[in-house]
Parts: structure tokens; sequence; C-alpha cells
């Protein structure tokens, strides 16, 4: 084959002849020289990307693997330590829930409840002999989390639950009528019949009398609120308190009262002073305890 070259300006043509062996060899060292550059080239990059590593260097490639190998091991040993930590505060959140489980436990116990309806001992138990260590895995770690937050909760809701119980015991014997209205004196008149003081007859008589000294305190046996401060006839100046679940007292005769309607009151608070007003025939005080409307005997409220 051959190639055709012009020239313009000398108006000749010249012939290349491709098939000599001469043209041959130029074109193939011209390739050569191309090639042995691009890999130069090549080398080059390879040495600014890896230091002086080549490709006559295996043990440098091994050196890098290594290298790397080993950042990878150390990033693995980091995050399970950091799984290992929050293992650990696991453990210290759950012997939080046993500590709440045993006080629970105590004081369903200490309020006398059923420990069916209030159970701290749900989970069953577990244990077994010590075996080999296996670090936790985030996968278990979330599974874990998951369950401690559901018997937090639970427990949460439980121990609510039972201190409105215990509330409502406490608020219930503390508007339960009980004990004397009276710090000191005397029971002069019983619930029942009775001749009347008056005229002779006999009568029902609807409470308890306590006789003491003019002006002491007439206090309240319960928690509750007052519903009348004032005179009433027959009961002269009269304090009413009614203290919910059906009941209300009465301490009636006195010289003064000492709260309004509407006051809340607390067991043992003074209401009133001891007098002689209404229908009365010396200083004490009239007590009634009234249950659902009507009056029952003061001492079975009383006591000792």
């Amino acid at each position: 084959m051959n190639v055709i070259f012009l020239s313009k300006r000398k108006g000749s043509a010249r012939q290349l002849n491709l098939a000599h062996p001469l043209t041959l060899s130029l074109i193939a060292g011209f390739a050569l020289v191309i090639l042995g550059s691009a890999f130069v080239l090549g080398v080059q990059l390879g040495r600014g990307a890896h230091g002086n590593l080549t490709l006559a260097d295996p043990a440098g490639f091994g050196k890098v693997l290594a290298q790397q190998k080993q950042q990878i091991s150390d990033l693995k040993q980091q995050l399970q330590l950091k799984v290992d930590a929050m293992a650990m505060r696991l453990g210290e959140m759950n012997a939080h829930v046993t500590r709440l489980d045993a006080l629970g436990k105590r004081l369903t116990e200490m309020a006398d409840i059923d420990s069916r309806e209030f159970n701290f001992d749900r989970d069953p138990p577990t244990g077994g002999p010590e075996g080999e260590g296996v670090s936790a895995q985030i996968p278990d770690l979330s599974h874990m989390l998951g369950q401690l937050e559901q018997k937090v909760s639970l427990r949460e809701s439980q121990l609510a639950a039972l201190e409105n119980v215990i509330l409502a015991r406490e608020l219930k014997a503390e508007i339960h009528p009980e004990g004397r209205p009276v710090s000191s004196g005397f029971i002069s008149s019983y619930f029942g019949e009775r001749e009347d003081p008056f005229d002779g007859r006999e009568a029902f008589h609807k409470g308890v009398d306590f006789a003491g000294d003019k002006g002491s305190s007439v206090v309240a046996v319960a928690a509750g609120v007052v519903t009348w401060a004032g005179e009433r006839s027959g009961f002269g100046k009269l304090v009413e308190i009614s203290h919910g679940d059906g009941y209300v007292t009465r301490y009636g005769h006195a010289e003064r009262t000492l709260v309004t309607v509407g006051q809340t009151v607390t067991r043992g608070q003074p209401v009133a002073l001891m007098g002689s007003t209404g229908r009365s025939t010396g200083p004490h005080v009239h007590f009634e305890v009234l249950r659902n409307g009507r009056q029952v005997d003061p001492l079975s409220f009383i006591g000792r």
C-alpha cells in the first residue's frame, strides 16, 4: 500500500510505501513510545495515590491491605465498646425496675391488697449457671430496650393505681367518724330511750351528751365540710359536718361556733366552744352521728 503526499509549493507528489520494512519499523517504534508514555503516566498517578507504592512492590500492597484491615478492626472494637456500655446501662435500668417491683410488692402487703390485683411478680423468674459471655448486639439491645420500656410503663401504671387505692383508703379513714368530740369531760346521757330532763316523759335520745366546762373546745371527729353553723331549734347553736359516704355529725348546744358553712375541717379541729344554748340544762355537747339520714349510736364510733 502506497500513501501519496502532494506539495502545493513545488507542485510535485511523493509516495510512501507502507509495506516497506523501514516504514513498518518507524510506525512500530512510534506506537511503543506512546504506550510507554501512557504506562509511565499511570505509574506516576499510582505513586501520587499510594505514596511510593508501585506494581513491582507486592509487599507494599500487602501492607496497605493490612492497615485497612486494622482500621476496620478498630472501628468494630469501638462500636462494640459503645454497645457494651449501652448493655451495662440497660442492666442498671433493669435493677431499678427490680427495686420498684420490690417497693410495689411491699406497699401491696402493707395496704393489705389482693396481690392478684397488683401483681409485681408478673414476669417469670429467670436464671441458670453462668456460661460463656456473649457480647450484646445492636438488634438484641433494641429488643431489650423495647421490653424494658413496656415493663417500666406497666410498673408506672400499677404504682399509680396502688397510690390511688392507698390515698382513697387514707381519705376514707379520715372522713370516717371516730373518737370523742371533746378532749375532756364525761358522758352524761347515752343514745336511746330515757326520761326527758324537762318533763320527765319517756323519750328517745338521738345522740350522746358529753358534759364539761363551759368554753372548752368541741372538735370534729372526722374530716368533712361544714353544712350548718348557727342556731337551730332545740339544738341551740349547732355545727353540722358532712363527711361523705353517707356520714354526718352534729355538735349541739355550743356557746359559740368557730367555723362557717362551706368550710373544710380536719379530724381534731375545734369547731365550737361548749355551752348550754337551746334546750339544755347545763354546759355539754349533744353529739349525733347520722348514716344515710338516720341517727345511729355514736358509741360505736367513739370507741374507748
